[in-house]
């Protein structure tokens, strides 16, 4: 039996129910513009399902040399379905790939690899105890025999200088940021001889910073005739570096147009269809400065195993009924002040109290059971058991509350209902409860974890990155959720990079500095830039050019 698919359409209605929608007509015009750019890729009919149900409904999808193509679409529209064909995962069960005109049966990412297909996908598959030419070089043809570090280093140092992504060839992979990570996978693809290029949400882990370094270097591909396909949900990105644009809905292709001709409200509404999205309150008015305190911190710090200062005494206080907005560059102490707030961190000094009382020894499941939700950074590693089903990461944090369990007795048969609500709500339609979390896309990996945290958040939630890899309707949706415990007297914590989406849902805002807080903000009266400075370290006492950043 085949893997499920991670890119399983959403629509409750069956294959033969649906009715071509009318964006449909504009997959007509464009199929007409695709023979008139060049084919170097195309997909003609490609069909995919799993377990029943259809990934992909008859795709046609065009790739010109020398383009940035991108490909849209909500979670579960099939996007990483439709690219795991093309790079040999995948076998379709119906359709036709073409490689500059020819018919192509690509059995094994290898042969992809040997057509000049590579893919960076979502979540890393870097080996953390190697070095990054380690990595590069892992089970590549061309990897010298007995090479010795200094070669492996000498050979990755070489590429970095062609491709314009810089990495140290001797850090350890587990040592360097995100985006260090992301670029050994790009570096390890080129390397292989690559001119098509699938990255698949690269931009979710990268600071603006780094997405900036990624486009001048995907341009440099670019201008040498190679082309890259860009799934993403980063409208504004879109906008800013591809040519041309694909969108798919509930498996099917149904508009391919030049990003010239397109506005991020328009590819928006391509997206969704004619589903109109959830509304939000409006933020930003603050909370009464009287309202309860739920969860505080007081003076913590916390070191890691090398005893490094990752949060330096903290104090912060989250009232019932407002959201909390956190920002900073990511690697300024986010995810050590996620985990010491949901009790995954014991705090070396200071307190944490809950409900004004001090907890001696914070622990993850006795804050969950105070009512403390946790959205976590990474998904993958830290909020799923990527080999459990989906049944058994829905309930996992209610194993030991009614009505899955009665005192010491756990109750399979509830434990299967719950489950199958929390998925239903989370909106992932058509999936077997029984299948690996594994096998969901990272979106809907996202939805269910969500879900799943908001469920149990009766106190307070915790969310950090929480809309990374979602597509714009489950942003809407995953918002206004936000806004409707906040309304219910629950306290929301939203740590975030995007400077927009605090501004837009928080009440208050502090910025995280080296381990510390650099300021506290009303939204009302934050801005852009005044963020900006505190982001980066520059404060009243320390104007802007005095600090070396």
């Amino acid at each position: 039996m085949p893997p499920a698919a991670p890119g399983a359409g959403r629509s409750k209605a069956s294959p033969a129910s649906r009715t071509p929608e009318p964006a449909t007509r504009v997959l007509v015009v464009a199929s007409n513009l695709d023979s008139q750019r060049g084919s170097l890729v195309a997909l003609r009919g490609i069909t995919k399902s799993f377990y029943g149900a259809l990934a992909n409904d008859g795709v046609d999808f065009t790739l010109a040399g020398g383009e940035i193509h991108a490909l849209l679409g909500e979670n579960g529209a099939g996007k990483s379905t439709l690219m795991n064909v093309l790079t040999g995962l995948y076998q379709p069960d119906a359709g036709t790939i073409l490689i500059e005109g020819h018919p192509r049966r690509i059995e094994s990412p290898s042969v992809a690899i040997a057509t000049g297909i590579g893919m960076v996908h979502q979540h890393f598959k870097l080996v953390p105890a190697f070095t990054v030419a380690e990595n590069i070089h892992l089970g590549w043809s061309e990897t010298p025999w007995r090479a010795s570090a200094s070669v492996l280093e000498a050979r990755t140092a070489a590429l970095v200088r062609r491709f314009g992504l810089t990495v140290v060839p001797s850090a350890h992979v587990a040592d360097i940021s995100a985006g260090e990570q992301q670029r050994v996978e790009i570096l390890r693809v080129l390397a292989r001889g690559a001119r098509i290029l699938i990255l698949d949400e690269p931009t979710a882990v990268l600071t603006p910073a780094e997405v900036q370094v990624l486009f001048a270097a995907l341009r440099a591909f670019r201008a040498e005739g190679n082309s890259v396909i860009l799934i993403s949900h980063k409208l504004g990105e879109v906008m800013e570096i591809a040519d041309h644009v694909t969108v798919m809905r509930a498996g099917r292709s149904v508009a391919s147009l030049p990003t010239a001709g397109a506005s991020r409200a328009s590819l928006a509404r391509l997206i969704i269809g004619e589903t109109s999205l959830p509304t939000a309150p409006e933020a930003g008015q603050g909370v009464c400065p009287d309202a309860p305190v739920l969860l505080e911190l007081q003076g913590v710090t916390v070191r890691d195993s090398r005893r490094i200062v990752l949060l330096d005494g903290i104090d912060l206080q989250v009232r019932a009924g407002e959201v909390l907005g956190i920002a900073g560059v990511a690697g300024n102490g986010q995810r050590a002040l996620s985990e010491v707030l949901t009790g995954c961190l014991r705090p070396d000094e200071g307190l944490v109290l809950v409900d004004g009382v001090p907890v001696a020894q914070p622990d993850a499941r006795d804050f969950a059971e105070r009512g403390i939700g946790h959205i976590p950074e990474d998904r993958l590693k830290t909020a799923l058991a990527a080999d459990l089903s989906l049944a058994e990461n829905a309930v996992l944090r209610e194993y030991a509350r009614p009505p899955v369990s009665h005192g010491i007795a756990f109750r399979p048969g509830r434990a299967r209902i719950l489950a199958r609500r929390i998925i239903d709500d989370a909106e992932l339609d058509r999936r077997d409860p029984d299948m690996p979390v594994r096998n969901l896309s990272g979106g809907n990996q996202q939805r269910l974890v969500a879900q799943r945290e908001t469920r149990i958040a009766s106190r307070v939630l915790v969310a950090a990155y929480p809309t990374r890899g979602l597509d714009i309707g489950a942003v809407a949706t995953l918002h206004a959720a936000m806004h409707r415990l906040s309304a219910q007297g629950v306290g929301v914590v939203l740590i975030s990079e995007e400077i927009e989406e605090l501004l837009e849902h928080a009440d208050r805002i502090a910025v995280l500095f080296a381990g510390r807080i650099a300021g506290i903000l009303p939204a009302a009266e934050a801005d852009p830039e005044r963020l900006g400075l505190l982001m980066s370290g520059q404060t009243a006492s320390h104007p802007a050019g005095a600090i070396a950043l």
